[in-house]
């Protein structure tokens, strides 16, 4: 292993990553890593990320950057420093080293893939979609030009996708045709969402429904015009935000003509609240969850939070593969931190959550802000608050566009036949539409 005794970086951006480490604090030292940008010279960047990978035990990864230290214009130390950092997930180190060992190797598929993988990452879908549309010429059908047509849909570019998708041939190995199927419906939701939907880099929702087949019930009123584009940074829930997604929840059955005959109840506290409000707002009773139930809406307050009792990873399992006439809802969804299962319908996206349920931050008696005690009545009792709340939306700071019910419920009538498909793949990108979020 490669020994950096008496080393210290130069640049002054790495020197504070490195100072960073000096104090112990390995996540500064990687938000520093991130801010310093892909212009600095990759032996230093990657003496940096040596020490750092020593601390947090990634041997793979200290044995990469002490050969990049050791050889700092060698194309293979490169290639295996940015390969190794994806496997960490540290893609935005692995991004200047691949594209490095590109340019002295123009056409080598194996780096283009490499360096498409760290763009995907870091959700730099248009820059993934130019690096292969340069090298189309020496295409491999699968997977190249399927990670072609998969980075347009995620850069926005419908009309690149389809162009390349009608040119993509049925695989030979049968491991491709999941994913085949997969953009396949993705475009089919593309085409039936564009009448009802301006597709351009601001539509939350049509994008929601075109990447993971989610229809998103209500927008934040809240940073539009600032970056957040309908989603939530950090939300303090209400009783009456509960109650305005169950209400889109019902209108989304209803417009696309869903029948369920029950509602199904998930072990996690809050999804048990919000699915006994549910089961009154939707006409229908209640039951637990019971994996294969047909013709059901299965409610979540939070799939992350599912994943965190008992059985909640096998449930998740379970809900991954569609049931005729079962309907996932999920309230607040995670979009910095995706659930393993996406949803079918989703009240809304956040980046952080506090349930009406949980200790909230309120005013003190002294004007001091201070964190309330969780609500401990009994599950109905909570449940009875949220079907008697208030669903006004939030009047917010006046910059989102208006949502009325009659949109909403005119994008369902043209996405309904393209809705309930396939199975409930995890979406791991932001896809077109960009937000501000916290470091």
């Amino acid at each position: 292993m490669f020994s950096r005794k008496n080393r210290r970086p130069k640049s002054a951006e790495l020197l504070k990553a490195w100072e960073c480490l000096d104090a112990g604090d390995l996540p500064g030292a990687v938000r520093l890593l991130r801010a310093a940008g892909e212009d600095l010279p990759p032996g230093e960047v990657a003496l940096v990320v040596g020490r750092a990978a020593k601390a947090a035990g990634f041997d793979d990864l200290d044995r990469a950057a002490g050969a990049l230290v050791s050889r700092p214009e060698d194309d293979r130390a490169l290639y295996d420093f940015g390969y190794a950092c994806i496997e960490r997930g540290l893609s935005f180190l692995a991004v200047p080293a691949l594209r490095e060992v590109l340019t002295r190797n123009p056409g080598a598929l194996q780096v283009v893939r490499e360096l498409v993988a760290a763009y995907e990452s870091e959700n730099r879908h248009g820059e993934a979609v130019e690096v292969l549309a340069r090298h189309e010429s020496g295409f491999e059908e699968w997977p190249d030009r399927y990670l072609l047509v998969f980075n347009a849909v995620m850069a926005g570019d419908l009309a690149l996708a389809n162009r390349h998708f009608a040119l993509l041939p049925d695989p030979e190995d049968p491991m491709w045709l999941p994913a085949r199927q997969r953009q396949r419906r993705m475009l089919e939701r593309a085409a039936s969402a564009a009448p009802a939907s301006a597709l351009d880099r601001t539509d939350l929702r049509g994008w929601q429904f075109v990447l993971g087949g989610t229809v998103l019930g209500t927008l934040s009123p809240y940073g539009f015009g600032a970056g957040m584009n309908g989603r939530y940074a950090w939300l303090q829930d209400s009783y009456g935000q509960c109650l305005r997604g169950l209400l889109r929840l019902k209108a989304l059955l209803d417009a696309a003509g869903v029948r369920p005959r029950s509602v199904s109840l998930l072990p996690d506290r809050g999804s048990r609240i919000l699915g006994l409000a549910a089961a009154e707002i939707l006409g229908l009773p209640a039951e637990p969850f019971a994996p294969g139930c047909e013709d059901t809406v299965v409610i979540a307050y939070d799939l992350n939070e599912l994943a965190e009792v008992a059985e909640g990873p096998e449930i998740l399992g379970q809900l991954q593969d569609r049931v005729p006439g079962q309907v996932l809802h999920e309230h607040a969804s995670s979009w910095t931190d995706t659930p393993v299962v996406t949803a079918d319908s989703v009240a809304l996206l956040h980046q952080a959550v506090v349930a009406p349920w949980e200790g909230q931050l309120r005013a003190g008696e002294d004007g001091e802000v201070e964190r309330a005690g969780a609500d401990d009545r009994p599950d109905a009792l909570i449940a009875a608050d949220i079907v008697g709340a208030d669903p006004s939306p939030d009047e917010g700071d006046g910059e989102t566009p208006t949502d009325p019910d009659e949109a909403f419920t005119g994008f369902v009538t043209a996405v309904r036949d393209s809705w309930l498909q396939g199975e409930r793949t995890r979406l791991k990108s932001t896809g077109p539409v960009p937000s501000s979020k916290f470091a």
